[in-house]
């Protein structure tokens, strides 16, 4: 293990110290404070905070999840972070502390990070303070709940074999509040405010209907805190039980606001969601 030296009561962003130009071609772990209780394995979820330094430069890059809720949630998978973090957390436990000097191979590869100012051959510290581990719950693969008739004026939704959406946009203007509509009724657990849920979703452009994002033609359901999102989604999961699909017709000022977001989404444009509620935690 790389030098690096980390100060500080578990649970509180840490004190770090190493010299500067540090680097590794091999992803290099160390538990600074055992866990106790269940191990994470693939597919549980566990709640940490973390701070992340740049090898290279000694400078700090991000610390986050230190707050009473506002630890960070994550599905333990290749699939939902780089893999420096993903084999970092891999078999944790709760109260662990884990330094790791992580290479840019299982970082951000030889492109870096302009955002973040990661060089592609810098490696990175991180120190990781896991404070919750719960076992993987199944997820469905679709919503399987009762279907439902949206109510007049919301677009049309189409099924594919598989559950895939096609969302049909009405030529109306779009609503100016916040719609939302079961197109199934779902018996599994209820949605809480601030789980994590498991989620497939099409979200479409109103004035248009071009799609904007799909989990299902990313090829994988979607994992995040109900917090973690947009608030016109967040709310279209809240008190909803798994097996749902529900409809959302989100306008700005319940999605990105007057800012949009990147190319896609202006600051004046409605979005629509179809989401199948797969799994919460």
């Amino acid at each position: 293990m790389k030098k690096v030296d980390v100060t500080g009561k578990t649970g509180e962003e840490p004190k770090v110290s190493f010299g500067k130009g540090l680097k590794t071609t091999k992803l290099q772990s160390e538990v600074v404070t055992k866990g106790t209780g269940r191990k994470a394995a693939d597919g549980d979820s566990v709640k940490f905070a973390f701070t992340v330094y740049n090898g290279t430069t000694g400078d700090k890059l991000e610390a986050a999840g230190y707050t009473e809720g506002q630890e960070i949630p994550l599905t333990v998978s290749k699939d939902q972070a780089i893999g420096g973090i993903y084999k970092s957390l891999q078999c944790s436990s709760a109260g662990e502390r884990i330094v790791s000097v992580v290479p840019p191979a299982e970082a951000f590869g030889d492109q870096g990070n302009s955002t973040l100012k990661v060089g592609g051959s810098d490696s990175l510290v991180f120190v990781f303070d896991v404070f919750e581990v719960t076992k993987a719950v199944k997820a469905l693969k679709k919503a399987n709940g009762k279907a439902q008739e949206a109510p007049a004026g919301f677009p049309t939704v189409k099924l594919a074999a598989d559950g895939e959406p096609t969302i049909t946009i009405p030529k109306t203007d779009p609503p100016t509040d916040l719609k939302i509509a079961d197109l199934k009724v779902g018996t599994g657990a209820t949605v809480e405010a601030g789980d994590t849920v498991t989620v497939h979703y099409v979200g479409a452009l109103w004035k248009d209907g071009s799609v904007f994002d799909s989990s299902w033609a990313a090829g994988s359901p979607a994992s995040f805190p109900t917090t973690g999102v947009i608030p016109g989604f967040g709310k279209a999961l809240v008190g909803q039980k798994v097996g749902s699909q529900v409809i959302a017709v989100i306008p700005p000022a319940e999605g990105y606001g007057a800012a949009g977001s990147g190319t896609k989404i202006s600051g004046t444009d409605t979005l629509v969601f179809v989401i199948d509620i797969l799994a919460t935690t």
